[in-house]
């Protein structure tokens, strides 16, 4: 891929808040932190609570950044008091910004308060934040403290699981922060239905790095399948080992593997019980990252059957996806959300309907069987990648929209006579 592009304004400095650091799960944060450094960007991690996770990815060893977890139980009307008394004196921001923080429980604001204080000492130009819930508030919130600007990723769960209050959505976005999302599906959603500025909405894809993903075509590779991610309804494991029950019936030869945990185990055991699949398909449970990779080395096809779950819960673009095409594995995935942004059909991989799993099943044994559209979905899945989710792409494109908030942000405190 060439050198590393160093294209960072070494002036800036940036603070990402999440609302758990590290998450085993949440591998694109990562990656984009890990960028971020790489090409000299100055951060900060800051996190609302801990992690409650028990098994980590390797990644998380590389970040450099300081993590702090900002205060987040057992708060005290006298810890707030004092908090309220040093913002007076210390935050720059404060006093216009009280009045928006009237609606917020306590311990938003208290939290708030924390970290824009934090982002003065540490003379942070810029704050952003992962998801669109608890965090963009609490981001908003302290760099209206610490009158700086920031930014906030949203994502599909943002966005379309039944107990997002969009009126909540839209008081977070006050029409100065811009909101970066991972698909264009997203990005009209955010327009069509919440009603946003397309102006002040910027779609930037989840980004790999490709330096560490080395593509290998799928030649002599077991017929073998494999799926990543937590078991839990919005990932249509069920559709693939009911797919798997109808690639049996066939008398196709196979065998399936699915990598993660989570509330839906027992169940999705028990269907591979009554369906006879014992000896066909297997959970392998949580995996390191390096696991997972020669997993994905040796496999055939990799399936997302990705569906929309009861309560409206879906993927925007999963990571696995992108790091299944990044390696050479031809991918078999659904209409769901942004993933054909992605995987487009009969040129990057296949897409089937959700909840199809006789589709799923065809689609599955066609690229079992044929070794040629396995070849060719393989070498332009890696284009694709290559081409639209280089983790350098996407977080140069993150970086010139930090910058552009900064300088938007001092233009509007120059006109305004605000504190900048």
């Amino acid at each position: 891929m060439g050198p590393v592009e160093r294209d960072s304004d070494p002036a800036l400095r940036v603070a990402y808040l999440v609302k758990r650091y590290p998450r085993f799960s949440e591998t694109f944060i990562v990656n984009e932190i890990l960028a971020h450094e790489e090409a000299g960007l100055p951060l900060e991690i800051f996190a609302l609570k801990p992690s409650n996770d028990t098994h980590f990815q390797d990644e998380i060893a590389r970040v450099r950044a300081p993590v702090r977890i900002l205060p987040h139980s057992g708060l005290k009307a006298a810890t707030l008091w004092d908090g309220l008394c040093s913002a007076q004196r210390k935050l720059p921001g404060f006093p216009e910004a009280l009045p928006s923080a009237w609606s917020e429980p306590v311990s938003v604001v208290h939290q708030a308060l924390v970290f824009a204080e934090a982002l003065v000492d540490s003379r942070i130009d810029h704050v952003h934040a992962h998801f669109g819930t608890s965090p963009a508030t609490v981001a908003g919130l302290a760099a209206r403290f610490a009158g700086i600007s920031y930014s906030f990723t949203a994502h599909a769960k943002d966005l379309y699981h039944e107990n997002v209050d969009r009126d909540d959505l839209r008081r977070r976005h006050d029409g100065h922060a811009t909101i970066v999302t991972v698909s264009d599906f997203n990005r009209r959603c955010l327009v069509e239905e919440f009603g946003f500025d397309g102006r002040r909405i910027e779609r930037v894809y989840n980004g790999l790095d490709l330096d560490r993903f080395r593509y290998a075509p799928p030649i002599l590779r077991p017929q073998r399948i494999i799926a990543i991610g937590r078991l839990i309804e919005k990932k249509g494991f069920d559709d693939l080992i009911d797919a798997c029950g109808l690639l049996q019936d066939a008398g196709a030869r196979f065998e399936c593997r699915i990598i993660g945990m989570g509330p839906e185990e027992s169940r999705l055991r028990e269907r591979i019980g009554t369906l006879g699949l014992a000896d066909r398909v297997s959970l392998l449970g949580p995996l390191p990252q390096h696991r997972v990779r020669s997993e994905l080395e040796e496999a055939a096809v990799f399936a997302a059957p990705c569906v929309v779950a009861g309560d409206g819960d879906r993927d925007g673009v999963p990571t696995t996806l992108i790091e299944a095409m990044a390696l050479g594995v031809p991918c078999v995935s659904t209409d769901v959300t942004g993933i054909p942004e992605l995987v487009r059909h009969e040129e990057t991989g296949l897409v089937v309907p959700q909840h199809d799993p006789k589709a799923l099943a065809g689609a599955l044994g066609r690229l079992l069987d044929r070794s040629g559209d396995r070849m060719e979905f393989s070498i332009q899945g890696r284009k694709h990648v290559e081409a639209e989710f280089d983790v350098r792409r996407s977080t140069r494109r993150l970086r010139e929209i930090f910058r552009s908030a900064v300088a938007e942000r001092a233009g509007h405190a120059n006109r305004t006579g605000e504190a900048a």
